[in-house]
């Protein structure tokens, strides 16, 4: 009897050290079919031009979304939208933006004659994204950062007449999230393009050259007789030529004294818009669940999160290969060797395509007010631009150590690339789905890389700016910390 007790726990050990060894070669050869060949692939179809820029609203982005949605069914996930479908849906107004846009400024030219510099597109201006639609010619007024706070001391549109003007103002604030939360919270709500959009107009400014960029933004209000557009340096340069102020010091000034300094520059310029307004359009999230295993760990919820959405046309098709197909192929591919390799999970995983990250994160809003499981057990991992570069960078990872520790171990052990973290304030920048999350407190990292020229909100974020083997490790990275922290008896719903 005891050669029969001790012959059979040496089995069970060995059938068990057999299972684990079996399961840790999948979970490797899970890693090793992951392929940056793959991933382009499907940032390529992402960014085809029969998706016309994925703005959310569009049927141009409900037609990805079902692509993404079909995807996501092949790759063995459950459908955890509304009603049994793949679709969380809500409804949210967007603008389009066609050719025939343009901005001039009239400029002395000698004596007692006037230029009309039109500047150039992408490179000195981008088309506003919400503008409405017309033309709009008259004075130009210098009015900071067209904030007005009574309750600050502090208002750009005093001593000023903006009525039927075109107004040029800064983005932002003139105290900064770098300062704190002491000093920064008493001015977010001032540094939001759709209150400073709204301010403008109920001050009667006609028109607005919005020192941003120049790159296309749908993250802003809209008004019908409004007027503006995105301008750079070289514009801005020209609306101060000639009145005897530097730029750059009245800006520093107005940050320095925190009181306005706002004047009638003396020249006129031209705004030119074509643009579609439709209040109706159709938003979505595209959500995949795979349940965990274990009958008690399956209440935790790990999200997958990437926004699939991205700026449409302005008025060029702007691909948004790095943002944000890049993280979307990413999280496809980590989809994709779960499935084929049939690894186990103990907590469930959700993978979440959200819309409208760049229309205010109205589609991570939408999924925090109703989630599929339980917003308390959950954490985020979220991606947002993992396509370009060399390293990888980890938001809030010092706010969340217990879960930064899995991507660490990983990348020491099989990625070999660079991984930085830091502490993340949530105040104001960067503005991302994550911030939505960590808002209803939920752990939330968000991961991006780094270490090459990128192009941001502009035509030119495209495929031939994508480094596929940044994509790849990070999908690795990835999927090997996910098995790791979706199988851990530890906690990691720490706060």
């Amino acid at each position: 009897m005891r050669f029969l007790f001790t012959f059979s726990l040496c089995f069970i050990i060995i059938i068990q050290s057999t299972a684990q060894v079996n399961e840790k070669e999948s979970i490797i050869n899970a890693m090793h079919s992951i392929s940056s060949h793959d991933i382009m692939a499907y940032v390529e179809t992402i960014c085809d031009d029969k998706y016309e820029g994925r703005l959310t609203g569009t049927g141009e982005y409900i037609e990805c979304a079902e692509w993404l949605a079909s995807f996501l069914n092949k790759s063995g996930l459950e459908p955890a939208g509304d009603d049994g479908t793949w679709f969380q849906e809500f409804t949210l107004p967007y603008t389009l933006v066609y050719p025939d846009c343009g901005v001039s400024l009239e400029l002395p030219a000698g004596h007692k004659s006037i230029i009309n510099k039109h500047y150039d597109y992408i490179t000195e201006f981008m088309p506003g994204s919400t503008s409405g639609n017309g033309t709009v010619n008259a004075e130009v007024i210098y009015a900071g950062y067209g904030i007005s706070a009574p309750e600050l001391g502090y208002d750009d549109y005093d001593g000023i007449d903006v009525e039927g003007k075109i107004i040029l103002i800064e983005r932002e604030a003139p105290v900064s999230p770098s300062a704190g939360p002491e000093k920064f919270n008493p001015w977010r709500e001032y540094s939001f393009h759709q209150y400073k959009l709204k301010n403008a107009v109920e001050h009667g400014a006609a028109g607005m050259i919005y020192n941003y960029g120049p790159i296309a933004n749908p993250n802003n209000a809209y008004n019908k007789d409004f007027i503006y557009v995105h301008i750079g340096d070289s514009a801005v340069k020209d609306v101060f030529s000639g009145t005897g102020k530097d730029h750059r010091e009245v800006v520093q000034i107005i940050k320095k004294k925190l009181k306005p300094n706002s004047f009638n520059t003396g020249k006129r310029a031209t705004i030119k818009m074509s643009t579609g307004h439709f209040e109706n359009g159709r938003g979505v999230n595209v959500i995949g669940l795979r349940k965990g295993d274990d009958p008690k760990l399956a209440e935790e919820t790990i999200i997958i999160g990437a926004h699939l959405d991205h700026l449409g046309k302005c008025y060029e098709i702007i691909p948004g290969a790095n943002d944000n197909a890049s993280a979307v192929a990413v999280m496809m591919a980590v989809a994709k060797a779960i499935n084929d390799y049939d690894i186990s999970l103990k907590r469930s995983v959700l993978f979440l395509g959200f819309g409208a990250e760049e229309q205010a994160l109205a589609g991570s809003r939408k999924y925090v007010e109703d989630p599929v499981n339980n917003i308390k057990k959950s954490v985020l991992l979220n991606m947002d631009g993992v396509g370009t570069g060399h390293s990888i960078n980890a938001t809030a990872g010092k706010n969340f150590p217990v879960l930064l520790k899995y991507f660490e171990d990983n990348a020491e052990r099989y990625i070999h690339r660079p991984l930085r973290s830091n502490s993340f304030s949530n105040l104001g920048r960067p503005r991302l789905d994550a911030s939505i999350f960590l808002s209803a407190g939920v752990p939330s990292l968000s991961f991006s890389t780094y270490g090459s020229r990128s192009y941001y909100h502009i035509p030119w974020d495209s495929i031939d700016m994508l480094n596929p083997e940044i994509m790849e490790d990070m999908a690795r990275l990835l999927l090997l910390s996910l098995i790791d922290m979706a199988n851990s008896d530890d906690d990691i719903l720490q706060k």
